[in-house]
């Protein structure tokens, strides 16, 4: 443990943690194995929530995730499950913000300054550029992308790429997916199921009927299909803006 540390009494670091200076723990909080949580972090302060009275809540910080100067971390409320959870090996970037309750997936990457409300779902692997802010409550699915200074008030399908003030969808995450080793088919398939959901006409509701039909076994596409369906949804999906190349046809060699 570096000078001048604070780690309160209810606080576990598993083995190889390393604070480095100037970091504050306090809560119900375990930082998983070799993590390291560099100058100025906090994490497991209470959560920015006026309705919190100082109940026992906690945070989970998965092992070798790296927490950079300034990351905040608040720890869950009652009004949540009671836990704040960020998966294993994330990089939250200087400056990020992960509000009370919120939970991030396995290798999510915050860049600097990116702000998330409380009740925020990240799934696994998803990139979230600089300045972006997400709103209490909002969904993203896994292997998205967040593009720099979005402002997401809706949720995110999984493989989706969204972009601007107000944030729209623009495609999907293919220079993402093609990093992580999906296929051609199963980039041809989304690009498919994505034009038919977002672009194509008629009700979205008559569209996810013919979805539903049209890629039934294709586990990716189920998938999307799930995630527009689920029940835990608090927000409504995000609009769909002007579809990037990817959905209309350019580079189908990939």
């Amino acid at each position: 443990m570096g000078p001048f540390c604070v780690v309160g009494p209810s606080v576990v670091l598993e083995e190889g943690v390393e604070l480095v200076s100037h970091v504050v723990i306090e809560g119900e909080t375990r930082i998983g194995a070799e993590c390291h949580v560099s100058p100025y972090a906090s994490v497991g302060l209470p959560p920015q929530d006026l309705k919190y009275r100082g109940e026992p809540t906690g945070c989970v910080i998965g092992p070798r995730s790296q927490l950079r100067e300034h990351v905040t971390i608040h720890r869950g409320s009652v009004g949540g499950d009671g836990v704040t959870r960020v998966g294993a090996d994330c990089l939250l970037m200087a400056c990020s913000h992960v509000g009370h309750d919120s939970r991030l997936g396995d290798r999510v990457i915050l860049a600097n300054n990116v702000m998330l409300g409380g009740h925020v779902q990240v799934g696994e692997q998803c990139f979230l550029g600089g300045g972006a802010a997400i709103h209490q409550l909002v969904r993203i699915g896994r292997h998205a992308m967040v593009g720099g200074l979005a402002g997401v008030t809706n949720d995110v399908p999984p493989f989706g790429n969204v972009f601007g003030l107000p944030a729209r969808l623009v495609g999907l995450n293919v220079v993402g997916l093609r990093r992580r080793g999906f296929s051609r088919e199963n980039l041809h398939a989304l690009r498919a199921a994505f034009r038919l959901l977002f672009r194509d006409p008629g009700t979205f509701a008559e569209r996810m009927l013919v979805a539903e039909e049209r890629f039934a076994g294709d586990v990716l596409v189920t998938e999307v299909l799930a995630f527009l369906r689920s029940s835990e949804r608090k927000r409504e999906l995000i609009r769909p803006g002007r579809m990037a190349a990817e959905l209309g046809g350019e580079d189908e060699e990939s």
